[in-house]
């Protein structure tokens, strides 16, 4: 009979083993998402048996995990912004950082309304949906290549109740016809693909084997994106409109000059919780 305690420790050893970071929380994470509880509640049933269906499965997420596939793929979702978003290997999983993103948006929207947001590379629809979600009457438009990241965005959409102020477009931004349907913003906002080829090589297992590759790297040299939506603002942005964008650890000074070179002014640099240079943003008069 395999208690939940049990179950804990021998998932923690193994998992160890495999050189997995914080073995044990990942094992709690993983058993309380099969019990339907949270990870405090674990603590109140340390001697409950698991049923063999819930030992089976439970199995199943350990042997995953131990291969370095990422713990929110195995469950299925992450949380973000105090939102939960669906994910899978169609989509990179939103991380802590961006949240810094998404605050530094609503803190420059707090006193505005009516505003056009379009978001560049919408993957599990984080950034759009926490966007319609904290910044009020505002309508946000926003574009990924791939048809699978667009089809799991919108369910995020649902999920969180805004897919009626978000219109999600399948398109190249690097297509000439790009700007065709899209229309004019005051706010453009992009995560972009910023890991260069050389710096991809280096990626731990989880990103490199399991995540998409091109929601990742831009396969030349991190700053493919950056440069193609600073040359789009000249085309998409109201006058005085700002884009926003996630930076990469070094990357600030370049992302800096190519928005300076695009036209933008009064850029502003916003650092992690780590104070690593994280978001960057610039009004294009």
């Amino acid at each position: 009979m395999l208690k939940v305690l049990d179950a804990i420790q021998l998932s923690t050893d193994y998992l160890e083993k495999k050189e997995i970071e914080s073995p044990r929380l990942n094992a709690e994470l993983m058993l309380s998402d099969i019990l339907e509880c949270t990870r405090l509640n674990l603590y109140l049933m340390f001697d409950r048996p698991l049923s063999d269906n819930q030992k089976d499965k439970y199995r199943e997420m350990i042997a995953r995990r131990g291969k370095f596939e990422p713990l929110q793929y195995i469950l299925g979702y992450v949380e973000f912004y105090g939102l939960r978003f669906n994910v899978n290997p169609s989509v990179l999983i939103p991380r802590q950082e961006t949240e810094i993103l998404i605050e530094t948006i609503i803190a420059h929207c707090k006193d505005r309304t009516g505003l056009k947001i379009l978001d560049i590379g919408a993957g599990s629809g984080n950034i759009p949906v926490c966007l319609a979600k904290n910044i009020s009457s505002c309508d946000v438009i926003s574009v990924d290549i791939s048809k699978e990241a667009i089809d799991i965005a919108k369910v995020n959409a649902e999920l969180n109740e805004v897919s009626g102020r978000i219109k999600f477009i399948e398109k190249d931004i690097f297509a000439n016809e790009c700007c065709k349907e899209i229309g004019q913003f005051d706010i453009v906002v992009s995560n972009p693909p910023y890991v260069g080829t050389d710096q991809y090589k280096e990626v731990q297992k989880e990103i490199s084997e399991y995540e998409p590759a091109n929601a990742v790297t831009d396969f030349e040299d991190g700053y493919k994106f950056y440069k193609r939506i600073s040359e789009l603002g000249n085309k998409i942005l109201n006058p005085g409109g700002r884009t926003f964008f996630e930076m990469g650890i070094g990357q600030s000074e370049k992302v800096k000059n190519i928005m300076s070179d695009a036209g933008f002014s009064n850029i502003k640099i916003i650092k992690d919780y780590f104070d690593i240079d994280r978001v960057i943003h610039g009004e294009l008069k």
